[in-house]
């Protein structure tokens, strides 16, 4: 297959990470629109594109990626439709993880075949994004025609394909948030605890990097429920009743609310479900229960 010109509509991080990445590969960026000139100056600077308007932009390119958020996808497409910035055999994508495809709608009124392809990835800021974008997973939905084209673009990239259903994108990308975002609230509760507990600010992090970075590893040897341990995993209702006198009431919500669902993982696991019944009367009551 015949590499197409490239053109990004949307120089933010996802933008930048597939533009730079499909640059490194071969493909040409012919065109770079964003919402501000500065960012789509950068953008195009780094990957030898021109700055033009979203529908000269679209026009430019064999294969349009639309990179806004996903708030702006749809009246994206809209304004570029209305322009005649879609052609017939065109491809138009979004890189959202929870909307479907049909937001293209404007393009393949006008004739192009339309997808979505979205990276399972976290980009933090615009300069690490392209670096790990290589080896991810990319979740193909849309038009099947678009099929082709979107494993060879993933190939290039180094990546892994997944094709998924319309309809199983807003779960496929819960399951996304849950292992990214809330990750990150986690950690961020983490060191509230820590902090409140008298450790060192500063030292947290590398402090429980170890204990994460093990985790992980045991997840992925053994499986969730194989790698769950601690006091839930073995029904210590005495550690679970100290833990909640040292939380505030905002604490132990959250808690208690991530010890049920850990209760979930320890009865698969065979834990005693009188040990279970215990636990669930520890962990159902709010703070003074």
């Amino acid at each position: 297959m015949k590499r197409p010109a490239v053109a990004i509509v949307g120089a933010g991080r996802v933008g930048t990470a597939l533009a730079v990445g499909l640059k490194a590969q071969g493909y040409e960026i012919v065109a770079v629109t964003s919402r501000t000139r500065a960012s789509a100056c950068l953008l195009a600077g780094r990957v030898g594109a021109e700055v033009l308007a979203p529908a000269e932009a679209a026009r430019r390119g064999d294969l349009v990626f639309i990179t806004t958020p996903d708030d702006a996808i749809a009246g994206t497409a809209e304004a570029i439709a209305r322009e005649g910035g879609f052609r017939a055999g065109q491809w138009v994508a979004h890189t959202s993880g929870s909307l479907p495809a049909e937001v293209l709608r404007p393009a393949a009124e006008a004739g192009a075949i339309v997808f979505s392809l979205h990276p399972l990835q976290s980009f933090a800021d615009r300069e690490t994004a392209a670096e790990l974008l290589a080896g991810s997973f990319f979740v193909f939905e849309g038009d099947e025609n678009a099929e082709e084209l979107a494993r060879t673009l993933v190939a290039d990239l180094k990546g892994s394909f997944w094709r998924l259903r319309s309809e199983a994108k807003p779960l496929y990308h819960a399951a996304a948030c849950v292992a990214s975002n809330y990750l990150v609230s986690l950690l961020h509760f983490m060191k509230r605890l820590a902090v409140r507990a008298g450790l060192p600010e500063e030292q947290i992090m590398p402090a429980f990097l170890p204990l994460i970075q093990g985790t992980l590893r045991n997840v992925l040897a053994l499986g969730a429920v194989g790698a769950l341990t601690g006091p839930v995993a073995r029904g210590d209702q005495e550690t679970i009743r100290r833990h909640k006198s040292a939380l505030d009431p905002e604490e132990w919500e959250i808690y208690r609310v991530l010890g049920l669902y850990t209760l979930k993982i320890a009865r698969d696991r065979g834990l005693a479900e009188e040990k279970v019944r215990a636990l669930e009367e520890i962990l159902g009551g709010g703070k003074n229960a």
